[in-house]
């Protein structure tokens, strides 16, 4: 099969979502798919740069600057995004590359033009992979009004839920966001993909615990965003209020645009045992993994809809268990809880965290099989070659 993936993020970016989609691309050629991606890339000087990676053709197409900018401006960069990427497509040596099916990615919300028109233009099958309900999260954060510009933005997203054939949420709870949209679109399928990941093997890692001021302690790691949808202060007090305890120590791994402030105040309230890095390459997160204990997650508990982060599958991969605060009625919280890979806190002021965090360090050192169960679940659920077969029987069958 001839596929096109469109997305906005792409290897060398470090987000969750680059790697979920290199991983993709890979498993598509692996399983003997003519895989290509069309990524927008706002730093590109040239119109469009055509590489191959892995037997994946990759056509980063240049496109208005979306990330780091201001609302206005990434607003009107974000509707602008996909002519540009249509525009400048059409100038590559590869525009008249025939496909199959056409599968997107969001977040971003705004690819659905340059999707319907590959879709048309080659008459084939669109598979929408929806891994987070924006504007609704955002609303229900509080971080925009339900105002027009709300409205603006949920027509945006329901133009590119009908430009798919087939969507695919990332658990069961996000079915039910869809039940008016499914009345009045019955020839759209929804279905359930589970968040995936691509083999990971263990390259090191530039961060060398045992070089550090947390060297000999047990070690929770956060590796990944740093922002305001995470609500990242529940666990930087929760490792405050575990500060007296010589045999733990709290890393926290990245960007954001929190990560300033946050280790700013870790290094006022708890300079001992807290410690801040930059974003590494994803190739370094098994080496990072395999020097630590418990993996950290972290979301505003104003969320209303379901989300099982990227993060949470690395960890599961690397046979860390998690410790979660989440928005209560979250899918994670009985996926994390019946197959007993950590400990789940749905308390709005991440409270009861600390004593958790006491519990689990306990649980793993007495209970060495919950790393199994960890690589259980992501083997048995989380896999790309999963992923990439439920896709190719989704849209085969329209």
């Amino acid at each position: 099969m001839r596929v096109a993936i469109v997305a906005d993020v792409f290897p060398p970016l470090r987000s969750s979502g680059a790697v979920q989609l290199r991983d993709l691309s890979r498993e598509f050629v692996r399983q003997g798919h003519q895989t290509t991606v069309l990524v927008a890339s706002p730093d590109l000087k040239s119109a469009f740069r055509i590489d191959e990676q892995d037997g994946v053709t990759i056509a980063r197409l240049r496109s208005p600057k979306t990330k780091d900018v201001g609302y206005v401006r990434r607003m009107a960069g974000e509707f602008l995004m996909p002519f540009a990427m249509k525009r400048n497509y059409r100038k590559s040596p590869i525009a008249g590359r025939p496909y199959d099916a056409v599968i997107w990615y969001s977040p971003t919300i705004f690819l659905g033009p340059i999707v319907r028109w590959l879709k048309r233009r080659n008459n084939c099958t669109s598979y929408l992979i929806v891994r987070d309900i924006f504007p609704q999260w955002a609303a229900d954060m509080g971080l925009i009004s339900r105002g027009p510009a709300f409205q603006l933005l949920d027509q945006v997203a329901r133009y590119q839920y009908r430009s798919a054939d087939v969507i695919g949420v990332q658990t069961p709870g996000n079915l039910s966001f869809f039940d008016d949209f499914r009345t009045a679109h019955s020839e759209c399928q929804l279905e359930v993909l589970q968040n995936w990941l691509g083999d990971a093997p263990d390259r090191g890692c530039s961060i060398d615990l045992e070089a550090t001021k947390l060297a000999g302690r047990r070690i929770f790691v956060y590796a990944g965003n740093m922002g305001v949808a995470q609500q990242m202060d529940k666990l930087l007090d929760c490792a405050v209020a575990m500060r007296d305890r010589d045999d733990i120590g709290f890393l926290f791994v990245g960007r954001g645009s929190e990560a300033g402030r946050l280790s700013q105040l870790a290094a006022e309230r708890s300079p001992d045992t807290i410690l801040f890095h930059d974003e590494i390459s994803p190739d370094e997160i098994p080496g990072l993994y395999s020097q630590c204990n418990v993996g950290l997650i972290c979301l505003d508990s104003r969320h209303r809809t379901h989300n099982i982060p990227g993060k949470f599958l690395t960890y599961m991969q690397a046979g860390l268990p998690v410790l979660a605060s989440i928005n209560d009625g979250n899918d994670l919280q009985k996926m994390v809880e019946t197959r007993n890979v950590g400990r789940v806190s749905v308390a709005a002021d991440g409270a009861d965290l600390p004593g958790l965090a006491s519990a689990l360090i306990e649980r793993e050192l007495a209970d060495p099989a919950i790393a199994d169960r960890c690589r259980a679940l992501s083997n048995e659920l989380f896999s790309a070659r999963a992923a990439v077969g439920q896709i190719l029987d989704a849209v085969t069958q329209r």
